[in-house]
């Protein structure tokens, strides 16, 4: 049994979580908990027992100094707790870490006992995947469970992916046979452009978040990041005709294949978005404009250190689970492409 000391009886918690690693295309979804933690200043209450789940030769410690003395951070899990008020009031436990080396089963039942203990209502997990997906079009985002009731209710697709699976799959399942709700949310990176941060990515996320929860989330900088994230890439591909002709390819097979959702779903999605960002009493942030949109909208790529100009360099490399689906071959200048589907 898992003891809490010090955590405050919570309100209708929803467990939050994303893992460093295979499941984490450009860092999208450990990034997206990473600015709920830091917007929300979330409370660090647990971290996992590192020596249980990680082997150290690949997943190593990095020393610092702190005042002039030498310490150790051990790649671990955290989970903090965020408070949100407002006139609905709604608390989030946030789990963010690397994907374990070991022991996956009994990393899951930790986790489900803490999610037990804070009387979690739903877990929802975010990944990120590598896909045959452009970058000047909206980051698709899936949201998937392996409950067809939860399916039916929230709107979310049932899964059948079979094949080779992470820590986010893994988790999910086990909430499944625990009896918990959950939801994975997946959002399809660029592999032509696969290499950390990816703000576009990120803010997808945080956006079918915001859908699935009805929180008010405060964005921040991401939306003027997402836009240079995009100009960065726009430039990128206008120095390589094949690359240019390759997400053009993409772009088109993309409107074929969405235009339906454009003309309807998604359009409903955003105005629900815009109407709730309005609304100063729906939990914490700043009200008045800045809805987050995955449009075209262009700016220039910070570099957070230094506030210049960095285009972002091709990653031929897929990283996600792959489940097989009839794209456009890239041109051999773009690298192999990744699919796009996940569980």
């Amino acid at each position: 049994m898992i003891e809490l000391e010090g955590v405050p009886e919570l309100i209708d918690p929803v467990m939050v979580a994303a893992f460093e690693g295979w499941n984490d295309a450009g860092d999208a979804a450990s990034t997206a908990v990473a600015h709920l933690d830091r917007e929300w200043k979330g409370e660090v209450f647990a971290a996992l027992d590192a020596e249980d789940y990680y082997d150290f030769q690949v997943n190593r410690p990095t020393v610092f100094l702190e005042n002039g003395v030498r310490k150790i951070t051990w790649p671990t899990t955290r989970l903090s707790v965020v408070r949100i008020g407002g006139d609905k009031p709604r608390d989030l436990v946030l789990v963010r870490g690397i994907e374990p080396s070991m022991r996956w089963r009994s990393f899951c039942n930790e986790l489900l006992g803490f999610a037990h203990e804070l009387g979690v209502e739903m877990v929802v997990i975010l990944g990120a995947l590598l896909g045959d997906t452009p970058h000047t079009r909206p980051v698709p985002v899936s949201g998937v469970t392996s409950d067809p009731d939860l399916a039916r209710t929230m709107e979310l697709e049932e899964t059948r992916y079979e094949g080779p699976t992470g820590i986010v799959g893994i988790l999910q399942e086990a909430c499944t046979h625990a009896g918990v709700p959950a939801v994975s949310l997946w959002a399809a990176v660029p592999h032509y452009v696969s290499q950390p941060p990816n703000p576009k990515a990120t803010l997808a996320l945080l956006n079918r978040l915001e859908d699935l929860t009805g929180l008010r989330i405060p964005l921040g900088e991401l939306p003027e990041d997402a836009r240079a994230w995009q100009l960065g890439v726009d430039q990128l591909a206008a120095e390589d005709s094949e690359v240019a002709e390759y997400v053009q390819t993409l772009e088109e097979a993309r409107d074929t294949a969405e235009l339906p959702e454009a003309s309807g779903e998604a359009i409903a999605r955003e105005f629900e978005r815009y109407l709730r960002r309005r609304d100063p009493g729906q939990g914490p942030g700043p009200g008045g404009p800045g809805v987050a949109t995955e449009s075209g909208d262009t700016s220039y790529l910070r570099d957070p250190g230094s506030g210049r100009t960095r285009p972002p360099k091709p990653d031929p490399e897929p990283q996600a689970e792959p489940e097989p689906r009839a794209d456009p071959e890239p041109p051999e200048a773009a690298g192999e492409p990744g699919t796009d589907d996940e569980e």
